[in-house]
């Protein structure tokens, strides 16, 4: 084993000394992927991939499973956790320009790619009405590709309309996906180790570290006992906050729920799409706003690494955060007049943050130079 996977496997690796709390995200984000694997595990036991019965397990596994309601519950509000951390993490990677590590940036995006691909084949599964018709939508838009469109919706529905096929296909893509994504962690957790963690600063780290244990492991220890206490508190007292209420009924095919509308954490996606009427622009949008993600560390033009020293990109890294909020906002609400108009410009203002991003990186670097 090479000298420095050895530091790292017993915690000595240095870091740099003023990496703050922002960091945590990473090792609070392989506690929420180990527990999903072990919850998930306990509810493939019990859980029957059967049109007619797979709703009737979700129930006999939270009313008759010992502690079932409880692995049932962790699971689901795990992975609203599991996302809220992710996008914390990815922002602060923004931030504080992590995205120039390359190969730990693109080994990052694909594991988001491939953990959005499994929460939304995890979010069929109950068979509930929210989740048969979230899935219609979303899979509805393979029909768009040209050519190949309609073969690839019917082969992933395994027949003419999502049914018996469909939700055995998702149940395997869902229990398989998982090996994939802890194949695509310890990836991302090796390319990191190997060029080193970034820092507020975004100076050379090299200049001044510290062993990773004890100074940065009490901090995780932490973060991470507080998202513990934070998940129980949300299990044991408001199990049903994040649920839709539509959900709690049996996916009924002829019956169109008044608003469909997908899990939280894929509503900012949702939004984009639904604010383009073409279903081919909707969806390549939708790609897109995902996606765009890879381009970061090519389009980054600034000589400053970090928006800490970067006045003009830390006003459009905040407008960012508010507009994710906006259009997640708007993705709740019905397709009329104001909210259409509203998340049109606000999935406009989103796409910009990533266009800007060379042109003002060129602009500061011409502020800075005019200044010395």
């Amino acid at each position: 084993m090479p000298h420095q996977q050895m530091l790292m496997l017993f915690g000595l690796l240095p870091v740099a000394t003023n990496i703050s709390t922002w960091w945590n995200f990473g090792s609070m984000l392989l506690a929420c992927s180990t527990m999903q694997v072990m919850t998930g595990f306990f509810l493939a036991v019990h859980y029957t991939a059967n049109i007619d019965l797979a709703f009737s397990s979700i129930v006999h596994i939270t009313r008759d499973v010992p502690y079932g309601w409880m692995m049932q519950n962790l699971h689901a509000i795990g992975a609203s956790m599991f996302f809220a951390c992710i996008y914390i993490h990815i922002a602060r990677g923004l931030y504080y320009g992590s995205y120039l590590n390359k190969e730990t940036w693109l080994s990052g995006t694909t594991l988001l790619i491939t953990l959005m691909a499994t929460a939304f084949f995890g979010y069929v599964l109950p068979w509930g009405q929210m989740s048969f018709w979230a899935a219609t939508v979303i899979t509805n838009l393979l029909t768009a590709i040209p050519y190949l469109g309609t073969t690839m919706t019917t082969w992933l529905w395994g027949g003419f309309a999502i049914n018996d096929p469909t939700l055995t296909r998702f149940f395997a893509l869902h229990f398989i996906l998982p090996f994939g994504i802890i194949s695509l962690s310890s990836l991302h957790i090796m390319l990191l180790h190997e060029k080193g963690s970034s820092n507020p600063l975004g100076t050379n780290s090299d200049i001044d570290k510290i062993p990773f244990h004890p100074y940065h492991t009490y901090k995780d220890l932490l973060m991470l006992t507080l998202m513990i206490i934070i998940l129980l508190i949300t299990v044991s007292f408001f199990p049903d906050i994040l649920n839709d209420p539509e959900n709690f009924s049996k996916a009924n095919p002829l019956v169109t729920p008044q608003h469909i509308k997908p899990e939280w954490y894929f509503l900012f996606a949702y939004g984009i799409l639904r604010s383009i009427p073409n279903k081919l622009g909707g969806a390549l949008a939708l790609a897109m706003s995902i996606m765009i993600l890879l381009t970061v560390p090519f389009t980054h033009t600034a000589n400053l690494k970090s928006m800490t020293f970067r006045p003009l990109m830390q006003l459009m890294f905040w407008t960012l955060m508010a507009t994710f909020l906006v259009i997640t906002w708007t993705a709740t609400k019905p397709v009329e007049p104001p909210f259409t108009t509203v998340s049109q410009m606000a999935s406009l203002i989103y796409f910009t943050f990533f266009i800007s991003n060379p042109i003002l990186g060129w602009v500061e670097n011409k502020i800075t130079k005019n200044s010395t």
